[in-house]
């Protein structure tokens, strides 16, 4: 009973099977060579990128001050963080309905890596049937060279990603010059390290399963499709049923389709799937099986565009490239550019419109009220004002709000570039006006106004408070 029982057991889980994607030449590789270039550019590159004596982007956690080229963003801006959440999502809803998987194909940050360290991989051990034949070869030093260069290679590009991460947080100069004295502190070499060993295991390691099991995109990203998204897709009618036959031999005359089951497009998917089996949620889109069926089609004398970008109702009714471009511009395209292209004018008119300097305004718990010399009336408040330039300023303040209110102390309001500074501000009520008015908080206002270089007001905030008179 207990053989019979083991033999009708199945295993829900299988081994991972290692895939070994092979190298392919193609426009499409071209755009995705390019698209790597770009973004590790712009990565690596503006921790380094010197604006007003500072990096051009850099986000000073310890002063809680955040600079992007010529904006100060304090953390009363974390508006502007919701605002490019939102700009992210959208773009991302706006460009998959559209094309599908543009940005995991193209852009993020696990396809790019994953090429780069492949690339590594090909060079040190060469392509798809060198890889397989030296990993199934016993050790020895000529295998131990070319695995342990590999390692090598993946670890040094990963320290230097972590380096160049941890650059937008600490200015990069300054961080290179603490790691070469063996001086970087806790939290710089932890950020560094982390995020070395999370490039070294996504992109050397767990690559497609990081796509396929943890990114969460692939699994909702068919709430974005339609039956008009343009996406990879295998052309049944032409390429079945298919099968091997001669060298530029006739299709139709051999009453089979164009596809000669050569196994490329599975060969260079980095996902391991057969796109001949139809959309797959694994399916990144990177379009490395357009290029390999395209390059097989030209080998044997047949039109390209077996496997292709395509619509599923531009597979099945036959449309032109003209039709389907027209059947872009649906509703929910519309809906998703509109509601992204409101969010972008928000965002560009908050900017161009944001005000150079920044006022809070905080009663001194510690004194609510009190009489002072001559029956006035005395509330002490705290005032933080933060400069959003990177140059020095100056501001005045003044009250309103109850008559004959008066500033009693404050101190000058000068402030350096990028500075935020908390100041004390005394103001008093005189006795009649006091009488005059209820008891209780009455409402006040504050306003700081920044001073040109003549000394004349310029750009005022106005900030509420109350004025506590006592009974």
């Amino acid at each position: 009973m207990n053989d019979s029982v083991a033999s009708d057991t199945v295993s829900l889980y299988a081994a991972h099977a290692k895939i070994y994607a092979r190298a392919v030449k193609g426009r499409f590789v071209q755009w995705r060579h390019a698209a790597v270039w770009l973004t590790q550019i712009v990565f690596y590159g503006l921790p380094w990128l010197s604006w007003n004596g500072r990096p051009a982007v850099l986000f000073e956690l310890g002063s809680r001050r955040f600079y992007i080229f010529d904006l100060v963003l304090y953390p009363q801006d974390f508006i502007y963080l919701t605002a490019l959440l939102l700009l992210s999502a959208y773009s991302l809803f706006f460009f998959t309905a559209v094309a599908g998987r543009l940005w995991c194909g193209y852009a993020c940050p696990q396809t790019v890596y994953t090429e780069i360290f492949m690339a590594v991989e090909r060079r040190l051990e060469g392509d798809r049937a060198q890889r397989m034949k030296l990993d199934a070869a016993p050790w020895s030093a000529a295998k131990l060279l070319r695995k342990g260069g590999k390692q090598a290679a993946w670890i040094a590009i990963a320290l230097w990603t972590g380096f160049s991460f941890a650059g937008y947080f600490t200015p990069i100069r300054e961080l290179g010059a603490a790691a070469l004295a063996l001086e970087l502190g806790p939290w710089q070499t932890f950020w560094v390290l982390f995020y070395a060993f999370a490039t070294w295991g996504n992109a050397g390691f767990m690559r497609e399963q990081v796509c396929k099991y943890m990114c969460p995109y692939a699994r909702f990203q068919s709430a974005m499709f339609d039956r008009d998204t343009l996406i990879i897709s295998y052309d049944t009618k032409r390429g079945e049923p298919r099968g091997a036959r001669l060298r530029k031999g006739d299709p139709a005359a051999a009453t089979q389709g164009a596809c000669v089951d050569c196994g490329l497009c599975v060969q260079v998917c980095p996902t391991g799937i057969d796109i001949r089996k139809g959309l797959q949620y694994e399916c990144i889109g990177c379009a490395a099986c357009i290029d390999a069926c395209d390059a097989m089609m030209a080998k044997i004398g047949q039109p390209a565009g077996l496997v292709r970008y395509d619509t599923l109702n531009g597979m099945e009714q036959g449309l032109t490239a003209a039709q389907r471009l027209r059947r872009v511009l649906r509703p929910r395209v519309l809906v998703y550019g509109v509601v992204l292209l409101a969010i972008t004018l928000v965002v560009a008119a908050s900017i161009a419109l944001r005000s150079p300097f920044k006022v809070d305004v905080v009663r001194d718990r510690s004194t609510l009220a009190r009489i002072v010399d001559d029956g006035w009336v005395e509330n002490v408040y705290r005032l933080q004002v933060m400069n959003a330039t990177e140059s020095p300023q100056r501001y005045v303040v003044r009250a309103e709000g109850l008559p004959g209110i008066t500033i009693a102390s404050a101190p000058p309001l000068e402030l350096g570039p990028a500075q935020a500074r908390w100041v004390v501000v005394a103001l008093r009520v005189p006795p009649q006006a006091a009488g005059a008015a209820a008891t209780g908080a009455q409402p006040i206002v504050f306003r700081v106004a920044q001073l040109g270089v003549s000394g004349a007001p310029g750009r005022e905030l106005e900030e509420k408070s109350t004025f506590v008179i006592p009974r």
